[in-house]
């Protein structure tokens, strides 16, 4: 075990030393040097009455980089190798060749929605055939990034799939970041991953490589977590120019059955008596402190009997949380407040349950009031990836305990 940790160590200190190898995990990307559609293109646009939007609307369309805190779908109509290597962040993948396999992930978005479709470039036909497809089945406000993820490849940070990653760990060839809260990364992560938690980017930006050019991989817990779209849009504001975030994250990774750090499980022996049930005010506290027992909970919002004690606090941004939330939420984006604030607009004589998308923002959100030494007996932080449509129809996956 201590070898192992020292060859990660020492893996990590050669790319913060030497910057690693000089290549960016591979895009696909062609070149092009066209800056309007090709006459073909042009006619497809025409035939199906489509809007073409540029970056700057494009940008500010994905918001916080994911999936629920963007503003409208985005749609790459490459096929998926393509989409996997470098796509624009909160995208989904409906190749124009294979329609009718992809186009169920949009069987509960409302046909008003706004969509926006790319693909490779301004000569590239695939974005409006999948634009017109989607017209054709009812969805009304659909629009064309035509100049694709090109151009967006030269101003922004791209998102990557589980073979860009895992290709960069074999061949030590980016740098990866996770920016998790400390507690998560250190119950596992990525082999080699360094910890950079997006709320101590000053305190931890000595770990940042000197080369300007190295290519560095950000993820956290999944493609509702914005904490590596944070890190990513630091390091590109820094100058950093080999930026991509990997979305999917720790989950994803887990998924793909790949390698993480977590150790053994610590076996317990069978004459130990089991663990007593702890309970506050009715609520079920969970193995991790600070928690509420995750499927207990769980259990109480699917069938609408959550205790009326309890206050639901959910702490990502605005528009996240008008993209779908937990019934009942009181939206508080801690985040950007400071303790103080988060006390005194937590409902009195209730205990608080605090949740976000992944679990990581929550667990923080408790950790500010903790250290500011405010009384957190009845605060407690829900730890699962939530993923609500906008009628607040939600899925919950609750997260290992980290214990």
């Amino acid at each position: 075990m201590t070898l192992k940790v020292l060859g990660m160590s020492i893996v990590v200190a050669g790319l913060l030393f030497s910057g690693c190898a000089n290549t960016q995990p591979e895009t696909n990307t062609p070149a092009t040097t066209l800056s309007a559609p090709t006459a073909h293109v042009n006619g497809l646009i025409e035939k199906f009455k489509l809007e073409n939007v540029d970056y700057t609307y494009t940008k500010a369309a994905i918001g916080n980089g994911t999936r629920s805190g963007a503003k409208a779908i985005l749609i790459d109509a490459r096929p998926n190798p393509k989409y996997l290597a470098g796509t624009i962040p909160s995208s989904l993948n409906i190749p124009d060749t294979q329609i009718d396999k992809y186009i169920g992930q949009l069987d509960k978005v409302a046909k008003d929605k706004e969509i926006i479709v790319f693909c490779g470039g301004w000569d590239c036909e695939k974005s409006p055939i999948v634009a017109g497809h989607l017209k054709s089945k009812g969805f009304t406000n659909v629009k064309l990034y035509q100049a694709g993820e090109p151009e967006w490849a030269t101003k922004n940070y791209l998102e990557v799939g589980t073979p860009v990653v895992e290709a960069a760990l074999k061949k030590n060839s980016a740098l990866l970041i996770d920016a998790r809260p400390y507690a998560k990364t250190l119950a596992e992560s990525i082999p080699g991953a360094l910890y950079m938690n997006d709320e101590e980017l000053d305190k931890l930006s000595g770990r940042f490589p000197v080369d300007k050019t190295t290519p560095i991989i950000t993820f956290c817990g999944g493609y509702e977590c914005h904490k590596s779209h944070v890190v990513a849009n630091k390091l590109k504001e820094l100058g950093y120019t080999k930026v991509s975030v990997y979305a999917g994250g720790l989950p994803a990774w887990k998924e793909a059955k790949l390698q993480t750090t977590a150790g053994a499980k610590k076996e317990v022996a069978t004459t130990d008596a089991p663990k007593k049930d702890v309970f506050v005010d009715g609520v079920k506290l969970g193995v991790d402190e600070g928690s509420v027992d995750g499927e207990w909970y769980k259990a109480g919002i699917l069938s609408g009997k959550v205790p009326a004690n309890v206050a639901i606090i959910d702490v990502r941004s605005p528009a996240e949380f008008a993209n779908g939330h937990l019934k009942g939420a009181i939206n508080l984006e801690a985040g950007k407040m400071s303790a103080a604030d988060i006390a005194a607009k937590l409902p009195k004589g209730k205990v608080a349950i605090i949740n976000c998308s992944t679990g990581g923002r929550a667990m923080e959100a408790r950790t500010k009031l903790k250290d500011a030494k405010f009384d957190v007996s009845k605060v407690l932080y829900f730890d699962a990836n939530i993923k609500c449509d906008n009628a607040n129809k939600c899925e919950i996956k609750v997260n290992e305990p980290l214990g």
